[in-house]
């Protein structure tokens, strides 16, 4: 048996297919974490996910999120303490409204398999 320990980076890891930066965080076989931030003004490419679903909660700033799936689409709005799923297949965007960075901690199930994973879509921004 063997202990992850991970400290967020004060750099990002990587830019996520949607333009956001991620900053990795602890992982098992089953999921994977992450934390995202959107700066200021910026709005994501709109995309959907291959075979993993996602579950955020936002930690600070404020903006919307727009999902789509079968037919149904909602856009709510994010601001910290909202917690918010994004199942296989949705079709999702999101953006920053306010004027400090958007920031989300994401669980991805099964853990996030690679850059192909994510294909962008036509969004509503």
């Amino acid at each position: 048996m063997s202990f992850t320990t991970r400290k967020i980076a004060a750099r990002p890891d990587a830019i996520a297919p949607d333009g956001s930066e991620v900053r990795i965080l602890a992982a098992t076989a089953r999921g994977s974490m992450a934390h995202f931030r959107l700066e200021p003004g910026a709005v994501s490419k709109a995309i959907v996910h291959r075979s993993v679903d996602e579950i955020w909660y936002v930690l600070a700033g404020r903006g919307r999120m727009w999902r789509k799936s079968a037919g149904a689409a909602e856009t709510i709005a994010l601001e910290a303490g909202i917690s918010l799923m994004i199942p296989v297949g949705t079709h999702f965007q999101f953006r920053c409204d306010g004027d400090v960075a958007l920031e989300a901690v994401a669980v991805t199930m099964p853990p996030w398999p690679g850059a192909d994973e994510a294909l962008e879509v036509a969004g509503i921004w």
